[in-house]
């Protein structure tokens, strides 16, 4: 049967629920969000004469709990006015109301009674056909069916959303085996196209697939840790970026989602792991136990491994915890000849393969837990599944780890490794040897422009089920480039779309990355039909190169600097007038000129995810490659009869003026960096793909090489007047910088369209002149160059 989700209930609005509750919100789901209703009032609540009956008192825990989310920071909302779509209530009075959902999910405290009696009432409400599912981290949830009836049974699963849900990708499907194959089949379906997750099939097991991997992980470097005499700062330098891993790596991490947390889980895993080998692992450390009994649980008790204090100068200090004495004391510096030597492999996968064989401490600790972790999984198909794709699926999108472990034991060398791990006590599951006495010699391989895993049952190669609509461009680099430079490469995607990949450091914008911009737009207009501007990296691009920028300035080539600005602003008119159509897909950091670039595109398929904006004011600077004429021609088409234009321009000018980054796509449509028309991906694995299509789209449709505008209006003294003059007032009162204000006023000239007696109209040329020249003359500015060194030292810009 066809099922549309139109509604959603949340059973339970702690901080799980009430972010499920958003999240389903941000893809413009109606939700309803359900709690308990208080047993006593508050103070305030009985100084205005409040009952238990009055409504505000009832729903007072539900609504409290959405305040909260919807208030915090990182937003779990894309537009904090999709709130609208939440309606609260709670389990006495509303529960009635899920009778009008098509999906209701619960997610109440992780005890089982307590979630079988919720289960119970909502069989008294929902409708028949209706999808219910539990959201648990390790709850078995088979045990949550007792007394079901056979309809509540078939359409019942498992849904295990990891905390944030909008930001981490992966949502696990554990379905019983009462649940109807359909069911699973929609729930993994969904929960792609819909809400953006990797999703990955799970079985019924302890902690299912990412926190069984990912604890154990935890556990094992630990125990690695203890063993090689490591500190918590050095486990954390080891098991950071520097290995593909957050930046908050094990400790951090650890803090972040809770002593109290982790030792649950770990303590379940031991108690229920009668037949997994590790069991004894899971058991926890002294520290730990010592830790959860003083209540040093992390951020959530203000210390864990970590403690934020305020210093003799009453600066901010970050102390380490010392696991021998149990004191806290100053974070030490960490010294690895590795990390020197890996220091300037940006590569990952290079990197890990020289990390694996260094001959220092941090080696060893990298060798041995790695090879332990690759033991334990393949010990755990097909316990907890019987693909290894899905663990390494589970481990990127759930615990943000670049690669998974099959993978990375790909780089290492799987028949290599195998010696290694045997003399290390680490020997692998059977189907491994039986994978490499069959020629194989890799867990995964690219064939047919497909990504294949190997498929233990089979013993042959298949392709990952649900990649075959996907554009990866991983897959294409090993045959399909077409061009390329130490900084760019061009991709044939298929279908006559070709694609420009940036490889620079966090993909900024440099000569090369121009040069392959260039090379892109004239072989699709000679050989293809579409051009796709995109890449796999995490950011999209954190915009032009500074470094550069500062170095010319500095030694006042101003002609160089001259040249590289207006061959910039070159290519992006060359993208924007190109005879075939130009599609950007952004995500991540998309800053500067990486906005700029997506501004002069066609068409933008950004990433739900896109962090969007003309960050320059920031460093001292304008828009200087077309960012401040784009914001000034897109305010220009939207001037009406009787309005007033000024309101337009302002907003324009402190969306720039204040270097405002939207918070997500569907913020970035408010401030003018998308279009209509443009488009948002839920999904990254599929944006590519989406921007692909868009491509052929438009030259499906017959597109045609625009025109440059010659018809831009401007508001010349009139509204230079109104900024200057704004921009007075703020610098008197003290609110920004003589050095602000003098930025201030080379954007409203800018904008303005210069010196104008009255409003005219001018080209994008002319306004691109001005804004170069206002660009080159305050990379001239002292204080601009300072703000610059700040960014490029410190990563923090420097307001003087």
């Amino acid at each position: 049967m066809k099922r549309i989700i139109k509604k959603v209930a949340v059973l339970g609005s702690g901080i799980m629920g009430s972010r499920i509750a958003c999240h389903f919100a941000n893809i413009g789901v109606q939700v309803l969000l359900l709690d308990m209703v208080p047993r006593e009032l508050l103070p305030e609540e009985q100084a205005k004469g409040l009952t238990l009956d009055n409504k505000p008192v009832r729903n007072r825990i539900v609504n409290a709990a959405l305040q909260t989310a919807v208030t915090s920071n990182p937003s779990p909302l894309y537009k904090k006015e999709d709130v609208r779509l939440i309606q609260t209530g709670n389990f006495d009075d509303d529960l009635k109301d899920i009778a009008g959902c098509d999906w209701t999910i619960e997610v109440v405290v992780e005890n089982l009674k307590i979630k079988q009696s919720i289960l119970e009432k909502v069989e008294q409400f929902r409708k028949p056909g209706t999808l219910i599912t539990s959201n648990t981290s390790g709850i078995p949830i088979h045990l949550m069916l007792e007394g079901r009836s056979e309809d509540f049974q078939k359409h019942f699963c498992g849904t295990h959303f990891f905390n944030p849900p909008r930001y981490l990708k992966l949502l696990e499907i554990i379905p019983t085996d009462k649940t109807d194959p359909e069911i699973t089949a929609f729930l993994l379906k969904y929960g792609d196209l819909f809400l953006g997750k990797t999703t990955v099939l799970a079985k019924d097991t302890p902690a299912f697939i990412a926190n069984r991997v990912g604890i154990y992980g935890i556990m094992q470097v630990l125990h690695v840790m203890e063993k090689l005499g490591l500190n918590v700062d050095e486990v954390d330098r080891l098991t950071g970026p520097v290995v593909g891993r957050p930046k908050s790596a094990t400790f951090r991490t650890s803090d972040l989602v809770g002593l109290d947390t982790l030792a649950k889980v770990a303590q379940g895993l031991y108690q229920t792991g009668e037949n997994d080998e590790k069991r004894d692992l899971f058991q926890l450390p002294a520290y730990i136990q010592q830790m959860v009994e003083k209540n040093w649980l992390g951020d959530k008790t203000k210390q864990g491994f970590y403690k934020k204090t305020k210093n003799e100068q009453g600066a901010t200090e970050i102390l380490t915890l010392d696991l021998k004495t149990m004191e806290y004391g100053p974070k030490q510096k960490v010294k690895f000849q590795s990390m020197e030597i890996l220091k300037p492999i940006e590569d990952l996968r290079k990197r890990l393969k020289a990390f694996s064989q260094v001959q220092d401490k941090a080696g060893d600790f990298f060798r041995e837990t790695s090879y332990g972790l690759f033991q334990y999984v393949t010990n755990r198909i097909p316990e907890i599944s019987d693909e290894l794709y899905r663990i390494d699926d589970a481990m990127r999108a759930g615990f943000g780890w670049e690669l998974g472990p099959f993978e990375t034991w790909d780089i290492f060398g799987v028949r290599e490794t195998v010696s290694a791990m045997e003399a290390a006590g680490y020997k692998p599951a059977d189907w491994v040897y039986e994978m490499l006495e069959g020629g194989h010699e890799s867990f995964y391989r690219s064939q047919n422009n497909q990504r294949q895993y190997y498929d233990i049952p089979s013993k042959t190669y298949k392709v990952i089920p649900g990649t075959e609509s996907f554009v990866l461009l991983d897959v294409l680099r090993g045959t399909n480039v077409v061009w390329k430079n130490a900084g760019a490469s061009l991709i044939d995607l298929g279908d006559g779309i070709l694609n420009v990949e940036f490889h620079t450091k966090m993909n900024a914008l440099g000569s090369e990355v121009i040069q392959g911009l260039m090379k892109g737009v004239d072989l699709a207009e000679q050989d293809f039909r579409g051009l796709v501007v995109g890449n796999e990296a995490a950011n999209f691009s954190a915009g032009a190169n500074l470094g550069l920028v500062f170095m010319y300035a500095l030694d006042q080539e101003y002609d160089e600097l001259n040249l590289m600005i207006r061959q910039f602003q070159n290519a992006m008119m060359r993208l924007r007038y190109s005879a075939i159509p130009v599609v950007a897909a952004p995500h991540g950091l998309t800053l500067g000129g990486g906005c700029e670039l997506c501004l002069h595109a066609d068409h933008v398929q950004a990433a739900a995810e896109t962090y969007i904006g003309l960050v320059e004011f920031g460093v001292g600077l304008i828009p200087g490659g077309g960012g401040t004429k784009e914001m000034t021609l897109r305010t220009s088409a939207e001037y009406e009869e009787g309005d007033t234009e000024y309101n337009s321009l302002r907003n324009a000018f402190m969306t720039i003026g204040t270097a405002k980054v939207s918070t997500s796509a569907a913020e970035a449509y408010d401030l003018k960096f998308l279009r209509r028309g443009d488009g948002i991906t839920l999904n990254n694995n599929r944006q590519l793909a989406e921007a692909k299509a868009a491509a052929i789209a438009l030259a499906e449709a017959g597109y045609t090489k625009p025109t440059p505008k010659t018809n831009i209006k401007v508001q010349g003294r009139g509204g230079l007047g109104m900024f200057t003059t704004g921009a007075y007032a703020m610098q008197v009162a003290g609110f920004i910088s003589d050095h602000d204000r003098k930025i201030s006023e080379k954007l409203a000239y800018v904008m303005c369209g210069g010196d104008l007696s009255m409003p005219s109209e001018v080209s994008e040329q002319y306004l691109l002149d001005l804004e170069r020249e206002a660009f080159l003359s305050l990379t001239g500015e002292r204080k601009t160059l300072e703000r610059i060194k700040s960014i490029l030292t410190t990563g923090k810009p420097l307001r003087n």
